[in-house]
């Protein structure tokens, strides 16, 4: 079975790690992985694939990212799977570098839902750059800490003009009758929401993007969080508003996401020569 980290494809070295650890500048994406495919697989490698010629000027390609992530999936079931964008040639006094990033590859067991409901807070933050998911976590982290110093279990963030953008570590959206309401501000596109929001119709509901501002949030019926690791959870109340949130309908939200069919990292002729190579 072929090592947890990976990068490039081969075992991570004690001075790639040290580089990780020391340079935050990169991006990500990470998702479940069963029997060689995921939900969404395409929504990631475009994430990839935008995040490497915006933040290095190069993408390694989507036919090596696919190679990259089947040699660190071999022989596992099912398996957490984290694909990471970084060079050792970007540091905090030389920042220039232009050409490909290396991509790290990392594994582990699915982690559980975030919750199975929650109480959320609203803060004022926008995250740098926001339609990236990149490794600058602190924001993130603090959030979630100040929200759970104050009694909530998480923070949803509200921009300079009393926006809803996003929440921590998931998107926002909000019910109304049959229809899902997104929030329209600067915020990163997740890759679950993308997927309920192609299932909807197979559920029959509906959806649409507007600006939701924090004082209008009264007006919706439920609110709900998705993100990769819990494709919907119920958000009870956010501050003091209450949301009366209606399990079926809730049900058909995490439905649209489930008709979506995981896609396969490789196709079989690919997925034998990668296998040969990752033993």
């Amino acid at each position: 079975m072929s090592a947890a980290i990976l990068i490039d494809g081969l075992p991570a070295t004690p001075d790639d790690l040290a580089h990780q650890a020391l340079v935050n500048y990169g991006a990500y994406t990470s998702f479940l992985v069963e029997s060689g495919a995921a939900r969404g697989l395409d929504l990631h490698l475009a994430r990839l694939k935008q995040a490497a010629v915006e933040l290095f000027g190069e993408s390694p390609g989507e036919a090596e990212f696919r190679r990259l992530m089947a040699l660190a999936v071999a022989g596992r079931e099912a398996c957490w799977l984290r694909v990471s964008l970084f060079s050792p040639e970007i540091g905090h006094r030389n920042p220039t570098y232009v050409g490909r990033p290396k991509v790290m590859t990392s594994v582990a067991p699915a982690p559980p839902p975030l919750a199975h409901r929650v109480r959320i807070t609203a803060m004022p933050y926008a995250r740098e750059a926001p339609h990236l998911k990149h490794l600058a976590t602190f924001g993130l982290i603090r959030a979630r800490r100040a929200a759970r110093a104050a009694g909530f279990d998480d923070a949803l963030f509200v921009d300079g003009e009393g926006r809803v953008t996003e929440g921590t570590l998931w998107n926002i959206g909000f019910v109304q009758g049959d229809r899902i309401v997104w929030p329209q501000a600067p915020m990163l596109a997740g890759v679950t929401q993308t997927l309920i929001k192609r299932g909807l119709p197979q559920v029959g509901l509906t959806s649409e993007t507007r600006p939701i501002r924090l004082d209008a949030i009264n007006a919706f019926d439920a609110a709900f969080l998705c993100n990769s690791a819990t494709p919907v959870c119920p958000i009870t109340v956010i501050d003091d508003v209450a949301f009366a949130n209606d399990p079926a309908l809730l049900a058909k939200v995490e439905a649209a996401w489930s008709v979506q069919a995981a896609q396969p990292i490789l196709d079989h002729d690919d997925d034998e020569g990668v296998s040969r190579l990752g033993r």
